[in-house]
């Protein structure tokens, strides 16, 4: 039952920096940055990656109250998660880069807004009743229209980042490339975006890497699927 109900939550950007396959030294100091910083990110990308997947694969045919468990925890994941790049970005220092520091500052700020929104988030699943089918559903159209925002903030946390030779930089570390799920998505078309889905700032459809499409030649913080606002009938 409530087959759909997992759409609404399947937004949940996901930390990706796609290889971006280029293969020109930017220069010592970039690539040791982009190296400390990528190093520390790795598990938190992972551990966001896992998180989104289990919003998935949990809904797809699940009862309201594993639905909420599973989001309320996927959600705090999510928030931690991002604190914890906040602190990596910190600790890299500024990248050496044009307005490196004002560039690191802007990166702390916005995983740290971000982290604070996915916790209300996760408030407003906790406060949801899954004893009551059509509310919880309602409930969920309310946490997609709040999701939907965030996915912005989170496309945002580290484009500044990703631009120019930084971005290429990150690109080619192993510990910032596109994490594959701990958890295996089910067959089930919960998941699958509908019309009404948000496009990101890029204005395409889909992440490159899902859709095969060329690489872009800088890292990404696409989301791995769109937020929607779908709800069971």
């Amino acid at each position: 039952m409530n087959k759909k109900l997992a759409a609404a939550l399947s937004g949940g950007a996901v930390l990706v920096l796609a290889l971006s396959g280029c293969s020109d030294d930017e220069g010592d100091k970039v690539n040791d940055w982009a190296k400390t910083f990528c190093d520390q990110a790795k598990p938190q990308i992972q551990k966001r990656a896992d998180a989104h997947q289990i919003i998935i694969s949990t809904a797809a045919d699940s009862k309201p109250a594993e639905i909420q468990a599973a989001d309320s925890k996927a959600f705090q994941d999510i928030a931690d998660a991002d604190r914890a790049l906040a602190k990596a970005v910190e600790s890299a220092g500024a990248p050496p880069v044009e307005n490196g520091e004002k560039v690191q500052q802007d990166a702390i700020k916005e995983l740290n807004a971000t982290a604070v929104a996915y916790e209300g988030l996760k408030k407003q699943v906790d406060a949801l009743d899954p004893t009551n089918q059509q509310k919880f559903a309602d409930g969920l159209q309310s946490v997609a229209d709040g999701l939907t925002k965030i996915e912005k903030m989170d496309q945002n946390a580290l484009s500044k980042l990703e631009e120019g030779e930084l971005g290429q930089a990150m690109a080619k570390q192993p510990g910032c490339q596109k994490p594959t799920a701990s958890t295996p998505p089910k067959a089930s078309g919960s998941a699958a975006p509908n019309p009404g889905s948000t496009s990101d700032s890029s204005g395409k459809g889909s992440d490159p890497s899902d859709s095969g499409s060329e690489p872009t030649g800088k890292a990404s913080t696409k989301p791995s699927k769109k937020a929607t606002a779908a709800k069971s009938e």
